[in-house]
């Protein structure tokens, strides 16, 4: 939840105190976190895809962070498949990669 949002916030009852809001759970470090995620096949799928355009691009990891406005660690996580990214930095990816987020998505699992 916002700052913003959770100042305005107040659970009504105190069993509500404990419980994660939504947006620390979609959080992607938190999903990242979670060994036993069902769709970590996914994840690999989608990081091979990315290092075998990358790699077809002759583009470096650096390079292709660069083009992204990501850092290379990050690229480094998502093609081992340890991140989870958003839309947004799929998009960015995807535009970095020269291809469409279809592209880039198409046949994964």
């Amino acid at each position: 939840m916002c700052s913003k949002l959770r100042k305005l916030h107040k659970p009504h009852n105190p069993v509500q105190t404990g419980v994660r809001h939504i947006c620390d759970v979609l959080s992607v470090d938190y999903l990242s976190s979670i060994a036993d995620l069902p769709n970590m096949n996914s994840l690999e799928c989608l990081g091979k895809r990315v290092r075998e355009i990358r790699l077809s691009l002759n583009l470096s990891q650096e390079k292709l962070a660069e083009n992204c406005g990501l850092d290379r660690t990050y690229i480094s996580l998502i093609e081992r498949g340890k991140r989870n990214p958003s839309y947004i930095n799929l998009l960015k990816i995807a535009k970095g990669l020269r291809v469409s987020i279809s592209d880039l998505t198409k046949g994964l699992k």
